[in-house]
């Protein structure tokens, strides 16, 4: 099917902007008519034709994708939010508006000024755009969040792995490309007293002015945070309490405090940190936070640089392995117990494929023989300590078709997601038989994925 194979995160993008397109002359498109009703959902005409222009406008292929398909996918999304509203399903408004400010700021940036983005999208005032921007971005968060709710509870058995990898005909077993594991060995120079002390000063300076001086939490993170992941948003972050995003000591925090309430300063691997929170919504938080990172001294840094040049040293003079020197001597808390070993961050496993690899990770051991340590590196990213690594590949993987054994964990993946579809397939189908469903009879003839005409 087509339409299954267009990237899913751009045809959100398509249908988040779908009410924001160029003006539409009555002679060629009808803008009334009514396409379909889901639910509480109307799909008019005009939804479809301005998808239709809008990938033409953005340079996408149209060929061979038919109206029927996405009236097709229209109708998929409006199922969702209008089953996500009649569960109940909470997100924040304030997410919401939070979005619409930086599509308008976009939008803005690319034309000049509001009032050319207003001009060039053919809407009379900003308000006004504001709203139609509000609704389309509740109505796809609500189509989200319905689609999560309905997976998040999907386990596969290694039993159901199992049966999924024998269903598969050996010819058509997918080709896994050369992976590497890693390791490293972390070492950070000592931060002196008085810069803790004064980072901590500061933070609670911060936080005084902000409960007692009326400051806006969101200015404050705008204007000093060293996070550049949520400092342009004001420090803002949704933490869920089963998909566990950033350090331990940050969520233990978050998830301790009061909506209102603010944190009392306190100390991750990368820097010290206050945090709020805005918003519970169940197993969901929004929370706001300022990150300050210490200042290091050239001594605080040279000294880190000799441990790390010592360390190196006695390695490659059999003194001490790799492994045993992670563990002793690493400053990384996740990687000093599994002998410097790094997970990695998209697959939850130990290796990295060489073609998705970090173009800096890669870059720094694609020349790296096998257990070859690098030199020390100096990692001095902007939202962390400076801190010297040194590097090493403990396993190379080359390209090969798939091996049950050997690729368990993506073969689990592949399992669990053909799962997922079928779970989606199965509540699409029961939540349609249930859901108010009209269909304008000029759509009659389109042959849908799902049986939207209840024949």
């Amino acid at each position: 099917m087509l339409l299954n194979q267009i990237n899913t995160k751009l045809l959100i993008s398509l249908l988040l902007i779908v009410a924001i397109q160029f003006s539409f002359s009555q002679e060629k498109i009808k803008i009334d008519g009514i396409s379909s009703v889901i639910g509480d959902f109307i799909i008019l005409d005009s939804d479809i034709d301005k998808v239709l222009i809008d990938m033409e406008s953005q340079g996408l292929s149209t060929r061979g994708i038919s109206r029927c398909q996405l009236l097709g996918k229209l109708m998929e999304d409006k199922l969702y939010a209008h089953h996500a509203i009649q569960d109940s399903l909470e997100f924040s408004d304030n997410e919401i508006y939070d979005y619409v400010d930086r599509q308008i700021e976009y939008f803005t940036e690319q034309l000049g000024d509001i009032d050319k983005v207003l001009e060039f999208y053919n809407k009379r005032d900003e308000i006004s755009f504001r709203d139609e921007l509000f609704e389309i971005n509740k109505t796809q968060r609500l189509s989200e969040m319905m689609q999560e709710n309905i997976v998040e509870k999907v386990e596969i058995t290694p039993e159901e792995v199992r049966q999924f990898f024998n269903s598969i005909p050996r010819i058509d077993l997918p080709v896994f490309g050369t992976e590497l594991e890693i390791a490293q060995i972390v070492v950070e120079p000592k931060v002196t007293e008085e810069e803790n002390e004064r980072i901590i000063d500061q933070l609670k300076l911060f936080r005084e002015d902000i409960l007692e001086g009326g400051m806006s939490f969101a200015s404050k993170a705008l204007l000093y945070s060293q996070d550049p992941g949520s400092r342009s948003k004001g420090g803002k972050y949704t933490l869920n309490r089963k998909k566990p995003r950033m350090f331990k000591e940050f969520r233990d925090v978050a998830f301790s405090l009061q909506e209102g309430e603010i944190s009392q300063p306190f100390r991750t691997e990368v820097g010290w940190h206050i945090v709020a929170v805005d918003k519970i919504r169940g197993q969901e938080i929004d929370v706001r936070h300022i990150l300050l990172i210490p200042n290091i001294s050239a001594e605080e840094l040279r000294e880190a640089k000799e441990k790390i040049d010592n360390i190196r040293e006695r390695i490659l003079n059999n003194e001490i392995t790799f492994s045993d020197a992670a563990l002793q001597f690493s400053d990384e808390k996740e990687t000093r117990l599994n002998g410097g070993v790094i997970i990695n961050p998209s697959t939850n496993d130990t290796r990295f494929e060489l073609v998705k690899m970090d173009p800096l990770l890669y870059s720094q051991v694609k020349d790296l023989k096998d257990n070859e340590m690098s030199m020390p590196l100096l990692d001095n990213s902007e939202n962390t300590v400076s801190k010297y690594k040194i590097l090493k590949v403990t396993n190379r993987f080359d390209e090969h078709t798939a091996d049950f054994s050997l690729d368990y964990v993506k073969i689990k993946e592949l399992a669990l997601t053909e799962k997922q579809l079928k779970t989606v397939k199965k509540w699409m189908e029961d939540k349609i038989n249930e859901t108010y469903v009209n269909i304008n009879s000029e759509s009659s003839y389109c042959n849908f994925v799902y049986n939207w005409k209840k024949e």
